[in-house]
């Protein structure tokens, strides 16, 4: 029995299993919003938000440390640059997933995972009202 085990194993082994988890946290930081499998999702969000949280003390511990952890030095540079300044004031949770639905194939159910911050930035801000102007 499988009781209190916290690993998703998705049929793979150990080694396939977290490079998996590498790309898909790579991947993420590169592009900045993946679709992927639900299940995938969920177990990449807690390799996402623990790299974020390793980015943001920003010292060279933590540069080798990410650099160890994701595939391209593309995505470090990038971690470093714009995505870890983007949430230094947040104290956690810097993904969400938003749900898909099925997919027709094979009926995973898919969703998009993506930052925080990128949903703010693409929404524009409520501008004031203006007083509507009386027509004589």
């Amino acid at each position: 029995m499988r009781h209190q085990r916290v690993v998703k194993k998705f049929g793979r082994s150990t080694e396939h299993r977290k490079m998996l988890m590498r790309s898909l946290v790579t991947n993420l930081i590169l592009a900045e919003s993946i679709k992927t499998t639900l299940p995938k999702a969920k177990e990449a969000r807690k390799d996402a938000d623990r790299i974020v949280t390793i980015a943001k003390k920003g010292d060279l511990a933590a540069r080798r440390l990410a650099a160890s952890r994701l595939t391209q030095p593309k995505a470090v540079q990038k971690l470093f640059e714009t995505i870890a300044p983007a949430m230094k004031d947040r104290k956690g949770g810097y993904t969400r997933i938003i749900k898909l639905g099925t997919r027709k194939g094979d009926a995973a159910e898919m969703c998009i995972l993506q930052w925080v911050t990128a949903g703010e930035a693409a929404a524009p801000a409520p501008a004031a009202e203006e007083p509507a102007k009386e027509v004589k």
